[in-house]
């Protein structure tokens, strides 16, 4: 994994400017390894690299010729299929240089054009520079694992992986608009899918490509979900699951640096660490896992419907089971707390409080003993495990699922911008999404809405924890993939009928089944327990005395967009109703806040209305 960003400009002309210095290293984080720069009278293309794949030759940017023609590639990410590709290509008559995906990468889009990314299994973003044709052609993979935000100045388009790598061009402005507010108070920390929250920032959607040239920038999908009849039966289904989850995993084992798993004691963790454990013992090795925990939270935690269990006597059950060479990494109240703002600074926006920032934690202490990880995410959007998606109440509810609260949160919002409507700002995004979602004629009402909640969350809910995920990892330089967000499985899932989803009247019944064998009966069928969260009281009392600070700061840039009785109404009434998703309530509002008011001091926000 590595950071890209660049600048292509083919009226006026380029140089390397200090400013592009500073955008490559504001990467650094992402790629610490090595960085590498091309720069011609047009385009400007910056790489900051961590190595996994051909350590030795894999450096970027990779440049390559097909006869007069010269093409240049600023590449992020992992091909999965990259040994099929390279044959394909070889078939054609390409000779490779290197073992890295990199250059398959580039050599499949100079032999195949843009077909080549409907070719391609894996998470990636990436441009590639067609200097004989003047233009810059750019990808997104299809699930929206790796970032590419971008905007247009002038004649200019900039990119970044992140949104700190654009804001250090001056043509890029700290500001935000009407939208951009209701990114951050209606949606966030979520965020509307392309938007970059920044006025006139976007972010290249899931499952698209485009292209800039003298003409402007274009943009094209080039892969969507699509509900197709499926009729095999149950066992049938069971089977390609098993084939397809297993395949999806073994293929993210491939590295050369050290590689571990994510291990919660849940289902989803604990199926990667056991097809990952014995894959490794087939090469004679024993695998790495992790896990996190909170400092006293066996003496805090309390059941609830979204968390019913502690995960420690689960994972020691995995442990035993996998014989895997387990740390156990255990945080403090004070840490979370204090590396409320580091999250920011890896996410370039109000994040998830607490569940951000001991994610970041956790990633810096999983990077002392590997360089790549396997996690869990994305199987609850695809497979239907959250509550959401069981709950008939809930999943027949209007709006988003994970985000009831937009009354309560119009009531922080300053008198000044009461032209902003947040039941109609978020009602839009809702409305587009559930039309959009592909559902075949004739099926039953049931059927319709499901697709419609599966095509919800896989284009909201788990974007925000892939940005999550790839934000908090990559600070620490640590590559984190998701072997369930293989495109195969959600493209396979998306037209299956609800009834075998949740077979056995089961969360994720389908899945369960599919890995009968290869966990413990406990942890099969283990009720659903998300990522863990401090229960402690202690973190609610500081995240309050550093609001209470807030409050007392005239200066505090947090009272530009909020009410100033309603965020300190927050000191005193604790709501059971999350903000959003399963895991912020109050203390986690409250640190919102705090994270809110930090990324408007530390970038300077200027509101623009």
């Amino acid at each position: 994994m590595c950071g890209i960003a660049g600048e292509i400009n083919f009226k006026e002309g380029l140089i390397f400017e200090e400013y592009h210095k500073n955008m490559q290293n504001s990467m650094i984080n992402r790629g610490p390894d090595e960085g590498g720069v091309f720069c011609d009278e047009r385009t400007v293309l910056l790489h900051r690299r961590l190595a996994v794949i051909d350590i030795e030759k894999g450096k970027q940017p990779m440049s390559a010729k097909f006869g007069d023609e010269e093409y240049v590639i600023c590449y992020n990410g992992e091909l999965y299929n990259t040994g099929s590709i390279r044959n394909k290509l070889i078939s054609l008559g390409e000779k490779f240089e290197t073992n890295s995906d990199t250059e398959v990468v580039l050599k499949a889009y100079i032999r195949m054009g843009k077909k080549c990314v409907s070719r391609f299994n894996g998470i990636f973003a990436f441009a590639v520079y067609e200097k004989h044709k003047g233009r810059v052609f750019v990808a997104r993979d299809k699930m929206g694992v790796k970032p590419f935000f971008y905007c247009l100045r002038g004649n200019s388009f900039i990119f970044a992986s992140e949104l700190k790598g654009l804001l250090c061009h001056p043509r890029v402005k700290a500001e935000i608009d009407l939208s951009g507010i209701g990114e951050l108070l209606f949606i966030g920390p979520g965020r509307t899918p392309g938007c970059g929250v920044f006025k006139d920032v976007f972010e290249l959607k899931p499952g698209y490509f485009g292209f800039f040239s003298e003409k402007g920038f274009t943009e094209e999908k080039y892969f969507e979900l699509r509900d197709i009849q499926n009729t095999l039966s149950a066992e049938q289904i069971v089977a390609n699951v098993r084939d397809l989850v297993v395949d999806a995993i073994e293929g993210q084992l491939v590295s050369d640096v050290p590689v571990g798993t994510f291990l919660s004691g849940g289902l989803d963790s604990s199926i990667i660490s056991a097809v990952a454990a014995d894959w490794f013992k087939k090469q004679g090795k024993k695998l790495q896992t992790f896990s996190v925990s909170y400092k006293d939270n066996d003496k805090h935690f309390k059941a609830s419907r979204f968390q019913p269990n502690s995960d420690e006597e689960f994972i020691k059950i995995m442990v035993e089971h996998l014989g895997s060479e387990h740390h156990s990494i255990v945080v403090d109240t004070d840490e979370v707390v204090d590396a409320l703002y580091k999250a920011v600074d890896a996410r370039d926006l109000p994040g998830m409080a607490d569940v951000d920032s001991s994610l970041l934690i956790f990633c810096k202490e999983i990077k002392k003993h590997v360089t790549v990880a396997l996690s869990g995410e994305c199987a609850d959007e695809i497979f239907g495990g959250y509550p959401w998606y069981r709950d008939e109440k809930i999943r027949s509810k209007y709006g988003f699922p994970w985000a009831q609260s937009t009354a309560y949160r119009q009531t922080f919002l300053r008198k000044d911008f009461s032209a902003l409507n947040g039941e109609e700002f978020v009602n839009r995004r809702y409305e587009e999404t559930i039309k959009a979602a592909s559902k075949r004629e004739g099926i039953s009402p049931l059927e319709a809405r499901m697709r419609e909640m599966v095509y919800l969350n896989t284009n909201w809910f788990m974007q925000t924890l892939l940005d999550r995920k790839d934000r908090m990892s990559m600070y620490s330089g640590l590559e984190v993939r998701v072997p369930f967000c293989d495109y195969r499985i959600a493209e396979y899932m998306y037209s299956v009928p609800w009834e075998i989803k949740d077979l056995k009247g089961r969360e994720k019944g389908l899945l369960r089944t599919a890995m009968e064998g290869i966990l413990p009966e406990s942890i099969l069928w283990r009720k659903k327990s998300p990522y863990p969260k401090t229960h402690n009281p202690a973190y609610f009392e500081s995240v309050k005395n550093i609001l209470r600070d807030i409050l007392n700061n005239p200066n505090a840039p947090l009272f530009e967009l909020m009410d100033k009785g309603a965020v300190e109404g927050l000191l005193y009434t604790e709501r059971s109703e999350p903000w959003y998703g399963q895991l912020m309530t109050t203390p986690q509002t409250v640190a919102y806040m705090i994270m809110l008011n930090y990324w408007m001091e530390k970038f300077k926000v200027k509101i623009v209305v």
